[in-house]
Parts: structure tokens; sequence; C-alpha cells
């Protein structure tokens, strides 16, 4: 049985590793590279940090060696891949942690990492040491929306625990509140966000507008969780008070 495991893990490993370099050029751009985040995630979730830290870097040596990408690929990947998975694990299954430790490990300390990495060894200039800090955030927010959208969706029927127990990795019984729900709403204006994105690099679009609308859109997903949050809490409040 634990043989069995262990190599249905080295090909999910393998099968995560192959989908991060495919999508991985995906509205990148030097210090953001968003569906890097999402793999991070999903493999931290379904494998946990160790598997999650060595994804993350096959991934940045394969993307490296193969697009000519600089140290940052790893630098802006491994810690949060780590971390991802830690504070999944001390959360007891709460996927919201496994994106903030995705948030904390790439968004600030890969980011800070990765200044004396490309200033001394790769011989950039006119680096600080914040210098990648809001972009490094700015893609982890995206990638990490995507992933808790798709992996709580996987959680909410069930699908999730399924595959943590075909991979023998530890299962936490899916919980949602109106919190897991408003961040959901909010999480999936991320996902528009790229759609648009990914059709303006494809199409390429002579006027500005439709990148005012991609922003538009989030940030109408965002008020919106944050409507839904307010009038569910005053609703309970009501509730309550009877």
């Amino acid at each position: 049985m634990k043989k069995s495991q262990a190599l249905i893990k080295t090909i999910v490993l393998a099968m995560l590793v192959a989908i991060g370099v495919v999508i991985s050029p995906i509205l990148r751009v030097e210090g953001m590279c968003p569906m890097a985040h999402v793999i991070n995630i999903i493999c931290s979730v379904f494998l946990g940090p160790w598997y999650s830290l060595l994804c993350a870097t096959l991934i940045g040596i394969i993307r490296m060696i193969t697009m000519s990408i600089p140290p940052i690929a790893l630098t802006g990947a491994v810690f949060g891949a780590f971390l991802s998975g830690v504070f999944y694990r001390m959360s007891k299954g709460k996927i919201i942690f496994a994106v903030l430790g995705e948030i904390i490990g790439t968004g600030i300390i890969g980011a800070i990492m990765s200044y004396p990495v490309m200033t001394y060894i790769w011989g950039r200039e006119g680096l600080s040491w914040l210098f990648y800090v809001p972009s490094f955030i700015c893609g982890t927010l995206i990638g990490g929306g995507i992933a808790y959208v798709l992996l709580k969706k996987l959680a909410v029927n069930g699908m999730l625990s399924k595959f943590q127990s075909m991979l023998g990795t530890k299962s936490y019984k899916s919980e949602s509140g109106v919190l897991s729900n408003a961040i959901t709403i909010a999480s999936t204006g991320t996902i528009c966000f790229v759609a648009i994105q990914i059709l303006i690099n494809t199409f390429k679009p002579d006027t500005m507008i439709w990148s005012y609308i991609s922003y538009g859109i989030i940030a109408a997903f965002i008020v919106s969780a944050l409507i839904y949050l307010i009038v569910k809490k005053l609703k309970k409040e009501d509730v309550s008070a009877e």
C-alpha cells in the first residue's frame, strides 16, 4: 500500500511539475508569475510542504534552463511553496492559510531574498531590498485567489479529501462559513481578471478599455464579497438578538 501511494505521489508530483512549467509563462513579467503560485499551493495541499518545495525547485530549475529565466524563478517560489504546506498543516486544513503561507513566503521572504541573488549573482543594478515585494505580492494574490477557488470547490464536494487519502497525505474536514464564502467570491474575481488578461495578451486590442474592465471586475468581486460578509453578519446579529 505504501509503495503504491509513493508511486502515485511521484506521478502527481511529475504532473504538477510539467503543468507548472507549461502554464508559468501565462501573465508572466519579471517579478510576477501568478500561475506558478497556483501550482505551489495545490501541491502543498495535495502532497505537503516537502513535496511542494521539491516541485517548486524542479519547476524553477527547468524554467531557468529552458526559458532563460533569472534565479528569481527559484527565490520567487521555494519559500512560498514550503510555507504554504507548513501553514496548511498547522491550521489543520484551512486552505486560506495555505494561500497566506504562499503570500508570506514568496511575497515577503522570497522577494527580499531575490535582491542579493539578483544583485550579487546575476549582476543587476539599481535594485533595493524591497524592489520585488510589490510585484511578488501582486502575483501571489492573483495565483492564491485562483488556487483558493479551485481547492475550496474540491473540498466542498469531498474530492479533496479523496485525493489526499489516495495520496496518503493527511486530510481534514471541510468547513464552509460566511467568511469562507466571502473569500471565495473575492477570489473568483482573480480568475476573471486572469481570463481577460489572457485575452488581451492573445488578441492585443488597441484600446486600453479592456485593461480597465479587468481591474473593474476584480474590484467588483471584492466589493461584492464585502457586502455579502456585512449582510450575513448583520442577519446573524439580528437572529441572535431575537
